[in-house]
């Protein structure tokens, strides 16, 4: 897979997702937190730091605490590569949301496995799309993949969620239809229960 379908391949759906930034400003994270992800895969749970990408941070604590990725689906999970998830299933939620592009924000941390980086489409195209990577990728840092947090916890659980339709769903179905589209063509995709910010544990 060269350089050029790699991004693409990550990326949001372009006409979709590039396009100017409609919501009240993303509320600032604490500098480090800790989601807990409950899915039909079972539970895990990341650690974000704000210091490695603020703008990532933020906009995850915003959407973390609204709810959004809450009944969301793995929709493109590839072995050895990335699980991607983050179309909410309602398209009227998906839509308030699929405008609100985030600026980019630099790469500080490789995209090593169990990093979790938001989805582009191209340059300050971050919306609410995320993929955990499943193996060191760093040949994602050069084309500006940020990643903000790592699975602390669970993270054979994030290897066990169902690849069966690989790449198969359509993003802009999933836009429209949301998971009626899902429920109907790809009725085995695990998905998130429930995303919720909790409290670190004392060390």
């Amino acid at each position: 897979m060269n350089m050029q379908k790699l991004q693409i391949a990550l990326a949001c759906i372009g006409v979709l997702c590039t396009t100017l930034v409609s919501q009240a400003a993303d509320e600032k994270a604490p500098e480090s937190y800790q989601v807990k992800f409950e899915t039909t895969a079972g539970d895990f749970t990341v650690d974000v730091t704000r210091a490695w990408a603020p703008k990532g941070a933020d906009r995850f604590y915003t959407a973390v605490k609204a709810g959004f990725y809450d009944d969301t689906r793995f929709f493109r999970v590839i072995p050895g590569f990335v699980v991607q998830f983050g179309i909410n299933g309602d398209p009227m939620v998906q839509k308030k949301w699929r405008d609100a592009t985030i600026a980019d924000d630099p790469v500080k941390e490789s995209n090593k496995r169990g990093t979790l980086t938001f989805a582009t489409s191209g340059p300050n195209s971050r919306t609410t799309q995320l993929f955990i990577n499943y193996q060191d990728n760093g040949r994602l840092d050069n084309l500006g993949f940020a990643p903000f947090g790592k699975v602390s916890e669970g993270m054979k659980i994030v290897d066990k969620i169902n690849a069966e339709y690989r790449e198969e769903p359509s993003q802009g179905f999933i836009q429209s239809q949301g998971n009626a589209y899902l429920k109907t063509n790809y009725p085995n995709l695990d998905y998130i229960k429930k995303a919720k910010i909790v409290e670190k544990k004392k060390e």
